[in-house]
């Protein structure tokens, strides 16, 4: 194989582990705890290589925040081949599944939270992903309920965007499976009832 065809998939590598770097330092010290010269320790990548792909804490934390809405977004990605009712469900059970109701993940999240108040860069990504995973919960709901209206559909994805947000956040206070549960049937009511 020859360095052109690999050198891309290297570039990828080095940048997703910058990022995961950036995700672990966040969740475990807030912002606080991110620099240019920590993050390419927990990577284990050179401080320049860090600077080469991101000018500044900035655009470092923010490229982490895209990739996080970008794993978002999959929650929500329906499956072609099932009904718009079996799709709509299992987007909504899957905010709950064990990967998100982890000390270390719901740390992050309270994390980048906080964040879109930290700097107003991280305030409008935070904002534009809360919209743009609105806008797609919404037309899951309009798929599975037609005769809904657009502003109807709108309604009761922030209402369930609310109720996910309220689950993670008070879970990091103790993982209660039988309130998880509660959760996602009301998720489910809210949008189809």
């Amino acid at each position: 194989m020859s360095d052109r065809t690999t050198e891309p998939a290297k570039k990828v590598d080095r940048e997703e582990r910058i990022l995961d770097a950036v995700l672990v330092l966040l969740s475990q010290h807030g912002i606080s705890g991110v620099s240019m010269r920590a993050v390419s320790q927990q990577a284990g990548v050179s401080l320049g290589l860090v600077n080469y792909y991101y000018t500044d804490k900035v655009t470092l934390i923010g490229a982490a925040l895209r990739r996080i809405e970008r794993q978002d977004m999959t929650i929500l990605e329906p499956n072609p081949a099932k009904r718009p009712e079996d799709n709509l469900r299992a987007a909504l059970a899957r905010v709950a599944k064990p990967e998100f109701l982890t000390t270390e993940y719901l740390s992050l999240r309270l994390q980048l939270w906080a964040l879109a108040r930290a700097h107003p860069d991280f305030g409008e990504i935070n904002t534009a992903a809360q919209q743009r995973y609105r806008k797609a919960l919404a037309a899951l709901i309009r798929s599975a309920r037609p005769e809904l209206t657009r502003a109807e559909a709108n309604k009761r994805a922030a209402d369930i965007d609310i109720v996910q947000n309220g689950m993670w956040l008070t879970s990091l206070l103790g993982l209660d499976r039988a309130s998880i549960r509660r959760s996602v049937t009301r998720c489910e009511e809210i949008a189809f009832g």
